[in-house]
């Protein structure tokens, strides 16, 4: 029995694979349930028990070194193409590259807009304190406009909150830099709001600063109808309806031309001809004094606008919760919008 251990052994030494079936043979017929290592350790019961140290060496040797050859060869060889050579030459194929989200490519053409008209980004923590959310923002303690806002508070410290819009990555923009300042605030912000078709617990913000010298709710609108031309056409119109916000004073809704129905009205803009995408007005005195800008020699506007609206205006997609589902189907027909 042992000489038959020492022949297997020279046998498994002098094996050289060719090809990935030679391998798999190999294994079999050393290492698979009916090979000849089953048999040997079937064997060695009957193996006198003076001997059996020595034929358990060699029969272990020989599973190692059957094992080592397997290893050795496997994976060396394609199987599908053996006989093919490969063509280096040969471009990649590029079907499996993926695709920007919608809102990913919407906040970068909304901030690539304002680029050029000289707005540059800035950003902040989405976790804030009540100074920067609500308080340096015209929003004391108590006062009713703070119920325009369901918030989420840190449940182990009320001063704590997640930032219910960007306006406080501006404040403290407005804390670290003098004017002139031109800013862009996009992120992302959370209301305590039941998910809807039409409005979620999580979406995206993007929110513009103007503070200089002599700065008028003229230079507002035109910044406004240069940013609705360039992201809905050449041909949108805007319009202004009085609002407000506790932040600005005068404030007003903006609302864009309806580009489904070329403003001759249709149910998406139940029938007006214009669609409100965004809130603006002049910042508030208060709000620059807070800030620690001279109000009496500098005033400014300041705009914001929610992502999620923008792009389902651009794309005519009619349920806001299609972005936060990662629906392959429905991201796919982004492919080309990079």
């Amino acid at each position: 029995m042992l000489e038959k251990v020492k022949e297997l052994l020279q046998e498994v030494e002098k094996f050289v694979s060719k090809s990935e079936k030679e391998t798999e043979e190999f294994r079999l017929k050393f290492l698979g349930k009916k090979g000849e290592m089953n048999a040997l350790f079937a064997a060695f019961k009957r193996v006198p028990n003076e001997n059996k140290k020595e034929f358990g060496e060699a029969i272990n040797a020989l599973k190692q070194n059957a094992q080592a050859k397997v290893d050795a060869f496997k994976g060396n060889f394609n199987t599908e193409n053996e006989n093919e050579e490969i063509d280096l030459s040969r471009p990649s194929s590029l079907d499996n590259l993926g695709s920007r989200h919608p809102i990913s490519l919407v906040r970068n053409q909304i901030v690539d807009i304002f680029n050029r008209i000289g707005f540059t980004v800035s950003e902040g923590p989405e976790i804030e304190d009540d100074w920067h959310n609500f308080s340096a923002l015209n929003l004391p303690e108590e006062h009713p406009a703070r119920d325009m806002q369901d918030t989420f508070f840190i449940q182990t410290n009320p001063d704590v909150l997640l930032r219910t819009h960007t306006s406080s990555a501006q404040v403290r923009y407005m804390e670290g830099n003098k004017p002139p300042i031109r800013t862009l605030s996009p992120g992302r912000v959370y209301r305590n709001e039941a998910i809807s078709a039409r409005a979620h617990c999580i979406f995206h913000q993007v929110e513009g600063l103007y503070i200089d010298e002599n700065v008028s709710f003229a230079d507002l609108k035109q910044a406004l109808l240069y940013f609705a031309k360039e992201m809905f056409g050449e041909k949108t119109k805007i319009r202004l309806r009085p609002s407000y916000f506790p932040f600005t004073e005068p404030s007003a809704e903006v609302d864009v031309s309806c580009n489904i129905c070329n403003s001759k009205g249709c149910n998406v803009c139940k029938y007006t001809g214009y669609l409100e995408i965004l809130g603006c007005g002049m910042v508030d005195p208060n709000v620059l004094e807070n800030c620690g800008i001279d109000s009496k020699k500098y005033t400014g506007y300041a705009f914001g606008m929610g992502i999620e609206r923008i792009a389902m205006l651009k794309y005519g997609v009619k349920d806001l919760r299609l972005f936060f589902e990662n629906d392959v189907r429905f991201l796919k027909q982004f492919d080309k919008s990079i």
